[in-house]
């Protein structure tokens, strides 16, 4: 039997849940049925290392390599070879993304000029999936030959700040757009009404088996998790949307009424420098630590009393998945899709999106044994392994 050819197309494999969820996708693949390539705009990340042997990273097709380099040395090495549309382009591409406030509509304005740097891609595939919103979509249809192509959507679309008119000439091109929870989906299909019938949800694939044994290999960086504070754990990308603003705001709260805590966080990102501002002005240096990025986080998450999701929205959020599988008390802010994880009051506390909603929330759990105890009996009974998703895109290959 002919293997099937795959691409997926990713901007990196920088920490985060997109990234994190297709190499666990790509760990589930049967390689026996299929023949993976992965494509990424710059081959950088924590992930890198966890890349199947079985999947070929392919180079990207440029039409002048310079365009990838730093602003000045590309535009000054574009203009020398005479390549003046390029060189603009360059130009048009960086203002773009450094002057319009919104990142999420940034990359989408600044999309018709970083594909003037793109070729078409040499090699023809039966099905090219873009595993993430804008850019990746927006490279499948414009460069990539396929008999079918697949969009992959990983938040919830209405709290995004993506523009619609922009994405859906795009999304008429795909044979399917797939999204992660069934409240994205419903966010897509009030967004493009014309588009239902090829939208469709496969969740986040998470590994049970993976996720206990891997967090019995503690680091060496792990912190010595103090029996004297109630330990919190985050994991979240360093930027507005997760919320880490808050949660500083919370623990400031928290160690003013007397709390002795301690909040870690797993991630990094453009605002951490700001954060870490924040951080020193409410002298909670040794109360609020940022640890960066872990390539293995379970240990973290197995060794803290408590998981707190800060988010001001999300998709489906893996690490939330993670914590449930770790049998972790949770707190997660009422985003929209937030009830798709959490049942209030059952298997974790849907609060209050602010500082002080954040902090009342973990109060509770500080202070009531019971209520804790509750939710983690609810979490060893809650079947939580989602490998037979991949049989879903299966179906839709």
């Amino acid at each position: 039997m002919m293997k099937k050819k795959l691409l997926f197309v990713i901007p990196s494999l920088l920490a985060g849940g997109g990234q994190k969820s297709l190499i666990n996708l790509l760990s589930q693949i049967d390689y026996q049925r299929f023949e993976v390539d992965l494509l990424l705009f710059s081959q950088t990340g924590a992930f890198m290392n966890a890349i199947p042997k079985e999947v070929q990273v392919v180079e990207l097709s440029y039409h002048h390599p310079a365009f990838a380099e730093h602003l000045a040395k590309s535009v000054t090495t574009l203009i020398k070879h005479r390549q003046f549309k390029l060189a603009y382009a360059r130009l048009m591409f960086a203002a773009l993304n450094r002057f319009v406030r919104n990142t999420a509509s940034s990359e989408q304005y600044s999309w018709k000029y970083l594909k003037r740097s793109f070729g078409m891609l040499d090699r023809e595939y039966d099905v090219a999936i873009g595993y993430l919103e804008k850019s990746s979509i927006y490279y499948i249809v414009d460069r990539v030959k396929a008999a079918k192509k697949i969009g992959w959507i990983h938040t919830n679309y209405a709290d995004s700040g993506m523009i619609p008119s922009m994405d859906e000439p795009y999304f008429k091109q795909l044979d399917k757009l797939v999204t992660v929870s069934e409240e994205c989906a419903r966010s897509l299909k009030e967004t493009f009404t014309k588009l239902t019938d090829n939208i469709t949800v496969i969740q986040n694939i998470v590994s049970p088996r993976i996720i206990k044994s891997q967090s019995n290999r503690e680091p060496s960086t792990l912190p010595k998790f103090d029996g004297e504070f109630t330990n919190i754990m985050t994991i979240a990308r360093l930027s507005h949307e997760k919320g880490i603003d808050m949660a500083i705001n919370a623990c400031s709260l928290l160690v003013n009424q007397g709390y002795k805590v301690k909040w870690y966080i797993l991630g990094d990102g453009a605002e951490r420098e700001a954060l870490e501002k924040q951080i020193m002005a409410l002298e909670l240096q040794d109360n609020f630590i940022l640890l960066g990025i872990q390539e293995n986080p379970y240990p973290f998450i197995k060794n803290a009393d408590m998981y707190v999701q800060p988010s001001r929205y999300e998709g489906k959020s893996i690490a939330i998945d993670e914590a449930k599988i770790l049998n972790k008390p949770i707190v997660v802010t009422n985003y929209e899709s937030a009830k798709d994880q959490i049942t209030d009051g059952v298997n974790g506390l849907l609060v209050e999106m602010s500082d002080v909603g954040i902090s009342k929330g973990i109060e509770v759990l500080i202070n009531q044994f019971e209520l804790r105890e509750s939710f983690i009996q609810s979490l060893a009974e809650e079947q939580m392994g989602t490998e037979e998703e991949v049989y879903k895109l299966y179906d839709i290959i």
